[in-house]
């Protein structure tokens, strides 16, 4: 009887395990991700597209889409309501301006300040990208994607467009996201990060 009792111990472990899949992704960033989306805890996706979840769909990691960015403060900046997905609005304030090359190509992106988010432990210092490019709409969410930063001590920072990633109303349109300001345009195909979500 103990000797079918361990087995059954055994048997239910060893099943358990199975059951466990790796995380995917060939980064730690899109390791991190794609542990998020399947934290319901965490996950934007309704809880119908969370039980298929496997991964997100990632270009390849290409080191040239990491950049180093001249950072102009702008601290003189107003607060102002930036619209979002919903009828909700956003304090924010332009932070700065973030100057880089991007294959030979020069651009200069506004970089945001949420007055409500630098309020929260841990995201006093945090810094919203966002941008639209040539491949929203077609590989990437329509609306554009988002960069996370942080303020750096100095006046430069790296811009990792491999972690560029898809606004929450993406995949739920119950969530209300910033819509990109026109004026933050990389005119190319930023073919790094996240892309579309496909149900």
């Amino acid at each position: 009887m103990k000797k079918l009792f361990y087995l059954l111990i055994l048997t239910s472990v060893l099943s358990c395990a199975q059951e466990k899949q790796p995380l995917l992704g060939d980064t730690d960033w899109q390791r991190e991700q794609n542990a998020d989306f399947k934290d319901a805890s965490k996950s934007p996706l309704k809880a119908k597209d969370r039980k298929t979840f496997r991964t997100l769909d990632f270009y390849k990691f290409d080191a040239n889409f990491v950049v180093t960015a001249i950072l102009e403060r702008t601290p003189d900046s107003e607060w102002f309501k930036m619209k979002t997905t919903t009828d909700r609005v956003s304090k924010e304030r332009v932070y700065g301006v973030l100057s880089f090359q991007l294959n030979g190509n020069t651009y200069r992106l506004d970089v945001y300040q949420g007055q409500d988010l630098m309020q929260k432990e841990g995201f006093e210092d945090y810094l919203f990208l966002p941008f639209i490019d040539n491949t929203n709409g077609d590989t990437t969410y329509g609306g554009g994607r988002y960069i996370d930063l942080r303020i750096p001590e100095g006046d430069t920072l790296t811009l990792d467009f491999n972690q560029a990633y898809n606004p929450f109303c993406a995949y739920n349109e119950k969530f209300s996201c910033p819509i990109v300001p026109r004026n933050n345009y990389v005119d190319e195909s930023v073919e790094a990060g996240v892309k579309a979500f496909v149900k």
